[in-house]
């Protein structure tokens, strides 16, 4: 068989792969280079490639930076400042959360401003007597096209700017993306502000999600269910938090007597208040934060307060069950402990992604070093950051991009567009190609449809003698219309179980937005990016 049928074939197992669901995204990306090398496609080194790509080098570096906004509470912070002053108004809010996502998204990534915003979200409809299936796809659609406002929004924006350079073009300034970001966050955010309200259900979740509330409606949880009197500044700050543990079965704190007062023993926390684990009868034992001692036994429940990092100790403990990590309380705490430093060191990055100092993978290095050496995230938390699949994915679907190039199934399918389309219409090449990519985006990961199409769009424009930058543009802006099913993206799934979705709640609203995405790609793209070379 010839290297370019081998392509082809698989190509199409990997699609079946990745809208099959049976198999991890991760197998079929490694499944995908170890395919290339065993049909002879590409020798193994090549095969292999993706693992030290620039490119995921780069987006691996931004996982930990958008773990450090959020770790410190700067996400918080700024959802606190923007979603209090919103008011409850459905349209109202939705506006604002909706600008407000797009803006974080655009330096956190898409998946980092949803997970930060989404308890949030659910909390301020509830508030409001919104029913959070009204609020919940406009997040993340919203949270989509912020992806367009500068490089780092998506790994798509790096992989398109990487590969216009490669193609003879030039790479894509920091803030360029925003020519057409701008535009279409506007665009996205008015259409799920005005049309949301009819194209969404009104449906009540099931169950909202695993989200941990907000501080003061945790800590007045708290204040209610061990009778402590102490305001959430107190309970919740920067320097200091609580922590809710249980006492675990064969706890070497069983027996022992405790009360509020008392230090532990490590980490000398202090104890606020205890209470029996069976607590539901009149003369059942109730901790007060002032006085009364209890005989712990198994599942009795202790309030400790203390230093964030000696809670997080000591709730790794066996003797204990932590009710919520005080990690995930920690994060909520606006402009928490480096905010500072996390700021200062996002400032720096992208002043050296906008100036273009050093090359992009060097300033995302440099941010995710700094951030380990200045102490905002420990080498766990930084492992922890960051999205394996997505690097896995993105590094082994490399090579397939490579192999269509190097083998000529780009040239052929190039040919058999323009043997349809000719090779006078170039604005016809974009709209095939966007139809394309929306297409395949809607079953598979966005950035492994975008790494299949770029070598076909860039064989077209070549052959069309036109510059390459107005088709990376477009792909980058198609790439981002994912908004007809859940599986299209981490964000539409992330939202379906708090919203109550189904399947097909998704397309009503997203149909129209991604005609609008697949306008401004064929008209408007070519206007800012000119086909002239």
């Amino acid at each position: 068989m010839e290297p370019a049928s081998w392509a082809f074939l698989i190509l199409a197992l990997a699609i079946v792969g990745f809208v099959s669901g049976k198999i991890p995204l991760a197998v079929v990306s490694i499944g995908v280079a170890l395919a290339l090398w065993a049909t002879g496609v590409l020798t193994l080194p090549a095969a292999l490639a993706g693992f030290g790509d620039p490119t995921v080098l780069f987006i691996a570096s931004l996982f930990v930076v958008s773990e450090a906004l959020d770790a410190t509470g700067v996400t918080a912070w700024i959802g606190n400042q923007v979603i209090t002053r919103a008011g409850r108004g459905r349209s109202r809010l939705t506006m604002i959360i909706g600008l407000m996502a797009a803006v974080i998204a655009a330096f956190i990534s898409i998946n980092g401003a949803v997970a930060a915003l989404l308890p949030v979200v659910v909390v301020v409809a509830l508030r409001a007597g919104i029913v959070p299936s009204k609020m919940l796809i406009p997040l993340a659609f919203a949270a989509s096209a912020g992806s367009l406002l500068t490089l780092t929004g998506t790994p798509v924006n790096i992989v398109v700017s990487e590969a216009a350079a490669a193609a003879g073009g030039r790479e894509f300034g920091f803030f360029e993306f925003a020519l057409v970001g701008i535009p279409l966050v506007l665009l996205t955010v008015l259409i799920v502000t005005f049309a949301g309200n009819r194209l969404l259900p009104d449906r009540v979740a099931e169950n909202l999600g695993d989200g941990v509330p907000d501080p003061s409606e945790h800590a007045e949880v708290l204040r209610r269910s061990y009778d402590v009197d102490l305001d959430t500044g107190v309970l919740f700050n920067v320097r200091e938090g609580v922590a809710e543990v249980l006492v675990a079965p064969r706890s070497s704190l069983i027996g022992r007597v405790a009360c509020a007062g008392m230090t532990t023993r490590n980490e000398n926390l202090v104890i606020l208040a205890v209470r029996r684990g069976e607590d539901d009868g009149p003369n059942a034992s109730r901790g007060t934060g002032v006085a009364g001692s209890l005989e712990l036994q198994a599942g009795d429940a202790v309030l400790v307060q203390g230093p964030w990092a000696a809670l997080t100790r000591y709730t790794q403990s066996p003797d204990v069950i932590a009710v919520t990590p005080p990690h995930a309380l920690q994060r909520t705490v606006p402009l928490g402990r480096g905010a500072r430093r996390a700021l200062v060191i996002l400032a720096v990055m992208v002043i050296l992604l906008a100036t273009g100092l050093v090359p992009p993978v060097v300033a995302g290095l440099l941010a995710a070093g700094a951030i380990v050496l200045t102490g905002v995230l420990s080498i766990p938390q930084t492992y922890r950051s960051i999205s394996w699949t997505t690097v896995i994915l993105i590094a082994g679907m490399v090579p397939l991009s490579a192999a269509f190039i190097s083998t000529g199934a780009a040239a052929i399918v190039a040919d058999i567009v323009l043997g349809i389309i000719g090779s006078t219409s170039p604005h016809l090449a974009l709209l095939v190609l966007g139809v394309l990519t929306m297409v395949l985006g809607q079953f598979i990961s966005n950035v492994a449809t975008v790494l299949v199409v770029t070598p076909i769009a860039v064989a077209i424009s070549q052959a069309m003698q036109v510059s390459v930058q107005p088709f990376m543009m477009a792909l980058t802006v198609a790439g981002a219309a994912a908004f007809m099913t859940p599986i299209a993206t981490p964000v539409n799934l992330m939202v379906l179980q708090p919203g109550g979705y189904r399947f097909g709640d998704y397309w009503k609203l997203g149909l129209p937005l991604m005609l609008v995405f697949l306008a401004v790609a064929v008209v408007y793209v070519p206007l800012i990016w000119p086909f002239t070379p």
